[in-house]
């Protein structure tokens, strides 16, 4: 893999050198091992350390826990250069920022001193527990119960679907301390470190990112101080979802980064294979195709870049941040598809990474909200929450 990095019109001489950081990494560092952590189902301690140390996780988190301070474009570079090398590897951007910016809002001063330097420097993960068996896209109808006794909550129940629950060193953990009639206020958020007594994970066998891995975590009179609980005790949900605004564009930008390395082989396949006597570029019915694909992804990279940019100016983004979350990922798959049968059957075997790409971006057709929530969420900040509830 060579890097090929392409700027944007919000790139600036910063970004641009930042930019070139995370794909010369990238192509030598995690692309030769891409199809090998497939099979291993972990990162590797090393190279998420490794990353830590380039300042390629959680940039915007301040200095003082080992970031730059920088804005959210910052991460949304890093993981689009990043998952061109590997998909899987986006995760850890993704988890680093999204809970580094719950604790750096929300922890208490002894929480953040300790976690948001190991999480920027690579020694550790974060997961972030929400879904639920039974709750799925209804993300505010939670069972898992979180109960005051003395100085300490108490949690029972289950999680599901949580991307590295058996890899994170802790959690940020939803849970219901209100009634079940009061939705989503009547939910907290908490900091749950993983060891924990009484926590016990599982891990699922997915069609792809084996990598990250995906499973359970069971809550089992789990004791927790009431001093890491995370904003207000039955606000959690309302004011610590705010982040996954910043979550979605950048899985938007993980999703476009495999696909247009996808393209940029298929690209270059195409004008080294001939048929019938000529290069498969003179053939116009494989050129369009991919110019096609081409120009809906440079499309959907610049609408995942505003969101990142209006955040960064402090303006409305929620509707953007779920166009980035639900468009990005389709028209990933479809790409990194029609790229693979650009290859024919070299690629419909495991010797070419398009059949993996294909299966891990899949995954984000699904997770961390669907297109249909999305699409909900569009039309209600379009139309207005009573219109839409109507």
């Amino acid at each position: 893999m060579n890097p090929t990095a392409y700027p944007t019109v919000f790139d600036n001489e910063d970004l641009t050198a930042l930019r070139d950081l995370a794909a010369k990494f990238a192509a030598e560092r995690l692309a030769p091992g891409y199809r090998e952590r497939e099979r291993t189902g972990s990162f590797g301690k090393d190279l998420v350390r490794e990353m830590g140390s380039l300042g390629l996780i959680a940039p915007e988190l301040p200095e003082e826990f080992g970031g730059i301070g920088s804005g959210s474009m910052y991460s949304g570079v890093i993981i689009e250069e990043i998952a061109k090398g590997d998909f899987n590897f986006g995760y850890v951007n993704i988890l680093a920022s999204l809970n580094g910016q719950i604790l750096a809002n929300f922890a208490n001063p002894e929480i953040k001193g300790y976690w948001l330097p190991k999480l920027t420097a690579g020694e550790i993960m974060l997961a972030i527990a929400l879904t639920e068996p039974r709750g799925g896209s209804d993300a505010a109808n939670l069972g898992l119960r979180m109960e005051r006794s003395g100085d300490h909550y108490v949690l029972n129940g289950e999680k599901t679907s949580i991307s590295a629950a058996d890899q994170a060193g802790a959690a940020v953990v939803f849970a219901r301390t209100g009634k079940p009639e009061d939705k989503a206020h009547g939910i907290s958020a908490i900091f749950v470190p993983m060891d924990t007594p009484g926590i016990s994970t599982t891990r699922f066998t997915d069609v792809g990112q084996h990598a990250i891995g995906r499973g359970s975590i069971f809550f089992d009179n789990v004791k927790v101080p009431v001093d890491h609980l995370l904003g207000q005790e039955n606000k959690g949900f309302v004011q610590v979802m705010q982040g996954f605004d910043f979550s979605r564009s950048l899985i938007g930008l993980q999703c476009l980064g495999t696909a247009r390395q996808s393209l940029t082989e298929a690209w270059a396949y195409i004008g080294e294979r001939r048929a019938f006597g000529k290069p498969l570029a003179a053939f116009q019915g494989i050129t369009h195709q991919l110019a096609d694909f081409d120009t809906r992804i440079e499309g959907a990279r610049l609408l995942s870049y505003n969101a990142l940019w209006l955040k960064d100016n402090g303006l409305p983004h929620v509707a953007e941040a779920a166009m980035a979350k639900w468009w990005p990922p389709l028209l990933a798959y479809e790409a990194i598809h029609a790229c693979l049968l650009v290859h024919g059957h070299a690629a419909y075997s495991n010797e070419l990474p398009f059949e993996q790409r294909l299966r891990d971006v899949l995954g984000l057709q699904i997770g961390d909200g669907t297109a249909h929530i999305m699409k909900n969420i569009i039309a209600r900040e379009r139309a207005g929450r009573a219109a839409v509830s109507g």
